[in-house]
């Protein structure tokens, strides 16, 4: 998400999409990596309490807001696009029951009995 027209800052915004990265829910653990780790979620404010003291951080807000709006539609093309390409290959499946006789392959496993019926 760090390439195009922000290639030449990367190595500013490491720090962040590291950070972005664990707080994301993954489907397989379906929490993020931070709440695994630390048992809790990352405290994330970006809304300033006082306006105006502080241009600095009101900057800094916008930013970040702008960037995870970026992240958002970035990942979500990204999603689409895995979906499509998943798709492509997918096709459907019988419905077994229990009791139903079918044929398996054993050239994929690990151990094989040699000479033997398996």
């Amino acid at each position: 998400m760090f390439i195009d027209h922000r290639q030449e800052q990367w190595p500013e915004w490491l720090g962040t999409a590291e950070f972005v990265y664990n707080n994301k829910i993954h489907s397989s653990t379906r929490t993020s990596s931070f709440k695994v780790n630390y048992r809790q979620d990352p405290r994330i404010v970006f809304e300033g309490s006082k306006k105006g003291k502080y241009g600095g951080a009101e900057k800094f807000i916008e930013k970040m807001k702008e960037i995870q709006i970026e992240a958002k539609v970035a990942l979500s093309k990204v999603q689409e696009e895995i979906k499509k390409y998943t798709d492509r290959k997918r096709v459907e499946v019988n419905n077994y029951k229990i009791r139903d006789l079918v044929i398996l392959s054993t050239k994929d496993l690990k151990y094989q009995i040699v000479g033997r019926r398996t």
